[in-house]
């Protein structure tokens, strides 16, 4: 049996259905689903996407047998219309439009009113008695064409429309005259000729087969290309066709054109969104050319057609329990749906929405989890303009999607992307309207405003897809990309000048204005909520001071999961006693071995050399003296700064376990780099200037991720571990005084050896031990370890027989497997995930093949010896959903991220355990 290509739908029946996306695209699905449900659709034709992969696949050849099938389906389309593409006496005329089994707004290319000619001109004037409203269509026609299918820039026919009404003093298209609108076809036609070397195609069966050349061929524009790049779409055969009979709405003031969603897309709010034109096609609302109305206007204009769009949203939001994102068109006061699609929408009217359709009983709890992408979250987490905070409000615009931003005004996506990647700045992106060809700006911005366009303009559906702020609409500021500025009221605001908008708002501000943090409230901590009930990982945090602990409590954590000491460190005045335990860590270290050396030779000696080894003891304990004593003051100014952080972190964290790192990074990273930092330090310690430059040189690592780090630090300096044993376990009891319950974790780092563990957890015991005694207290604590390393990972069978936790530091074990340095990867790594030698960056999504399978090694090993044993990952991989299900299949305990990725763990953890119920999990 020979394949099928295309499928048909029409007259209340169907061949395809809405679970067919993969083949018809979402579009095709979704026409076929609405005409099984026998809501008025024009009916067509959909082109597989079967074909565009055999196209590509074939160097743009099709499969043989399609052009009979387009042929079949075709004479059945026009016998159910009663009308024929290409008869001049009852001209058909049709739509050709893409659509991907995923959606992909405005990234793919469409054309209206084919099959118009001078013919068809003519006759549908004496049928229509709309002289008007066909030259219009043929101007937009020819338009279209002309762009997607023959590649002649828009601009070139828009400036004629733009001259035209110029010199007509109009603003809108509806205000040309019928004779403007035949001498603008003829100048459009001139133009084709130009650009193409070639007449407008008069042939209708040629217009059609070029236009679905052309739409196969947009699956590969850039556009498309980054589209899907960004939204990480992969996998799809590629972009059906659909040919569809036209319906128009731009036939008179009995006819328009509109978008709406069956709930507020911005807000999530349960109230019929969406806009409408009067007398127009549908680009005219996506495109910003014209502002349109709001759709309760319908109502007054339309009332017997608003009530049958009411009832088809209705039935269409019931049937797919999800909000939907229709297209519709009125011809002459008769209703046409022209697609239906899930609805893109903020975060935040995504939670609302998904909690109010439990509470309706549309969806159960599962599934509202399930709908959330947790990565989006992070729109909610991040601060909104304080209301507080002087205002100087320069325009207002329409609140397209929420949001607060701030940043230099860039007038091109070129200019956005230039400034932010590589002069690292803030940009909002300021333009009339926005077309397909700004994605990539779009993308970058922090905010997104626009002079045209309403709710639904390509600028708003972008922005809300992407999570971005967005003004749209704001028609009293007046763009010149030319100057490269824009005005209003007066004012004139240059490329670089920073302004604030408030997407909730729609104001425009001028220069910087300061933002308030989110909280976690409402539908969010309800949603939180649900998905604690159903995660079985435990979600704890990155965190090295109490307002990083406290923010992570407030957002859930349910603990600390690596606190890093070393970023400790750094704080104000304690820098200069880092340094100075640094710099006389070595000669006390060298001097400490020379005595003991010099002691075993007087042991051994004989009288004759007992004066002069003695001699020479006194005078290496003398020279010892001087750096020792910098070493233990700087340990003792060292010790009540660190016990005061964990004191306030363990204060925070009450009832919650706290993993606490050893100082891990190799020395010379806390020293001075610079000669005025170096004097600073040489004049502190009392010694020169070349001494400190010596010892900063002597310290310095050719290779620091594989050097004189980690427990390697805290066998060469166990005073540096003794104090920070001592600063934990001193903390910890007083706390616990004040009625605080407290669960120090302490993690060893870069461990590779058992007898490395060994040691250093004796000296951990030793400390802890002698402190509980003096404070007559007694502190329940673990002494674990960090997997970081692959032969860690290898031999974790041993290590668990003595560490009570495993917490794999992921970043360092990715640098480890592949060899690479996550500080040098954007030298090449994009280089390999374009050409498809890695899937991702490893360093964001953790590596599953190759470094998760050490990880597994890791789990399973140390489980063997120690079956209770512990197990979370701390590495920024803590906070990637995709991570956090391998970490749920493998039988982790925890995972640790970031203060704000924590509800996205918790989100992504509950997602897993929907995915892979836990008695399937390794545990």
């Amino acid at each position: 049996m020979s394949p099928k290509y295309v499928y048909f739908f029409g007259n209340g029946s169907a061949e395809g259905r809405a679970d067919m996306k993969h083949l018809l695209g979402g579009k095709g699905a979704n026409l076929a689903e609405m005409t099984n449900l026998g809501i008025p659709v024009p009916p067509g034709f959909t082109i597989t996407t079967e074909v565009c992969d055999a196209y590509y696949k074939n160097n743009q050849q099709y499969p043989k047998g399609l052009s009979e099938e387009i042929e079949q389906n075709l004479s059945r389309l026009e016998k159910l219309m009663g009308a024929k593409l290409g008869d001049p006496d009852n001209p058909l005329l049709v739509s050709v439009r893409s659509g991907a089994a995923a959606s992909m707004p405005g990234m793919m290319d469409t054309v209206l009113n084919l099959g118009l000619t001078p013919d068809a001109v003519n006759r549908l004037m004496k049928k229509t008695g709309n002289e008007r409203f066909v030259w219009d269509a043929y101007r937009r026609f020819i338009t279209m064409f002309g762009d997607v299918v023959m590649g002649v820039e828009r601009h070139s026919f828009e400036e004629i429309l733009d001259k035209y009404k110029k010199k007509a003093q109009v603003k809108s298209d509806t205000e040309l005259t019928t004779d403007q609108l035949k001498k603008i076809v003829e100048e459009f036609k001139a133009v084709y000729k130009k650009k193409t070397r070639e007449n407008f195609p008069n042939d209708p069966k040629v217009q059609l087969k070029k236009a679905i050349d052309a739409v196969f061929a947009s699956w590969n524009n850039p556009r498309a290309v980054k589209y899907r790049q960004l939204y990480e779409i992969k996998g799809l055969l590629g972009t059906a066709v659909n040919v569809q009979a036209m319906v128009f709405g731009n036939m008179g003031n009995h006819s328009a054109t509109g978008v709406c969603f069956t709930r507020n897309p911005s807000t999530g709010e349960n109230k019929f969104y969406g806009e409408f034109l009067i007398n127009a096609q549908g680009e005219d609302v996506v495109a910003g050319i014209r502002t349109p109305e709001p759709i309760a206007n319908l109502e007054k204009e339309m009332p017997e057609v608003y009530k049958q769009l009411v009832k088809y949203k209705n039935i269409l939001e019931n049937h797919f329990k999800d909000v939907q994102d229709i297209e519709f068109t009125i011809q002459e006061n008769r209703l046409f749906m022209l697609q239906t699609r899930t609805g893109k929408r903020t975060t935040q009217a995504a939670v609302k929405i998904a909690v109010d359709m439990v509470k309706e009983g549309l969806i159960d709890k599962k599934t509202a989890i399930s709908r959330i992408n947790p990565n989006e979250l992070d729109q909610l987490l991040h601060p909104t303009f304080d209301p507080k905070a002087k205002k100087e409000i320069i325009a207002a615009g329409l609140p397209a999607s929420p949001g607060a931003a701030t940043g230099k005004v860039v007038f091109s996506a070129e200019d956005a992307e230039k400034w932010t990647l590589e002069k690292k700045e803030k940009v909002i992106l300021v333009r009339k309207e926005t077309s397909p060809e700004d994605i990539g700006g779009m993308h970058v911005a922090k905010g997104i405003l626009t002079t045209r366009g309403g709710m639904t303009s390509h600028a708003a559906v972008v922005a809300r897809g992407m999570g971005k702020c967005c003004v749209a609409g704001c028609g009293s500021l007046h763009v010149d990309y030319k100057t490269q500025t824009f005005k209003v009221d007066g004012k004139i605001i240059k490329r670089g000048d920073y302004i604030s908008i408030d997407g909730s708002t729609g104001e425009v501000m001028l220069g910087m204005v300061p933002t308030v943090e989110p909280g976690l409230s409402g539908d969010f901590a309800t949603l939180m909520e649900w998905a604690d009930d159903v995660r079985k990982l435990k979600i704890r945090t990155n965190a090295d001071t109490p307002t990083d602990a406290k923010k992570a409590r407030e957002l859930g954590a349910e603990g600390i999961g690596l606190c890093r000491t070393e970023h400790m460190f750094f704080g104000e005045n304690r820098i200069d006693s880092v340094r100075q335990m640094i710099l006389s860590a070595p000669d006390v270290k060298n001097l400490k071995i020379k005595i003991t050396a010099l002691e075993k030779e007087l042991a051994k000696a004989t009288n004759n050399k007992t004066d002069a080894i003695k001699k020479e003891l006194m005078q290496v304990k003398k020279e010892l003296k001087e750096p020792l004593n910098l070493y233990t003051s700087a340990l003792k100014k060292l010790l009540p700064m660190q016990r005061r952080d964990f004191e306030q972190i363990f204060t925070t964290m009450d009832g919650l376990p706290v993993t606490i790192r050893f100082l891990d990074p190799p020395l010379h990273e806390f020293l001075p780099q610079e000669e005025y930092n170096q004097k600073e330090m040489a004049r502190q310690m009392k010694i020169s200037l070349k001494e400190v430059q010596e010892k900063v040189s002597a310290l310095h690592e050719l290779n620091p991720m594989l050097g004189h780090r980690g427990c390697r630090l805290g066998i060469t300096y166990p005073e540096i571990y003794d104090m920070q044993v001592q600063a934990i376990i001193e903390a910890a009891c007083n706390v616990k005084k004040k009625g605080i319950a407290v669960y120090p974790e302490i993690m060893l780092p870069i461990i590779s050896t058992e007898q490395e563990f060994n040691l250093l957890k004796d000296n951990v015991h030793r400390i802890a031990k002698n402190v509980m005694e003096k404070k007559g207290m007694q502190i329940e604590y673990m002494v674990g370890t960090m997997i970081e390393l692959p032969r860690a990972a290898l031999i974790a069978d041993k290590i668990a027989k003595h560490a009570e936790f495993f917490s794999f530091g992921t970043n360092d074990l990715t640098q480890m497997t592949f060899g690479f340095s996550r500080d040098d990867v954007g030298s090449f790594v994009p280089d390999y995930i374009e050409k498809g030698i890695l899937e991702k960056d490893p360093f964001q999504i953790l590596d599953q093949e190759g470094t998760g399978q050490l990880v597994e090694i890791g789990i399973k090993k140390g489980r063997s010896t120690r079956p209770e044993l512990k197990v979370g990952i701390c590495g920024e991989h803590g906070g990637n959903p995709q991570t956090i299900l391998f970490c749920h299949k493998v039988g982790m305990n925890y995972v640790s991220c970031s203060p704000f990725r924590v509800p996205i763990a918790r989100l992504a953890a509950a997602q897993a355990s929907l995915q892979q119920p836990v008695s399937q999990a390794t545990v």
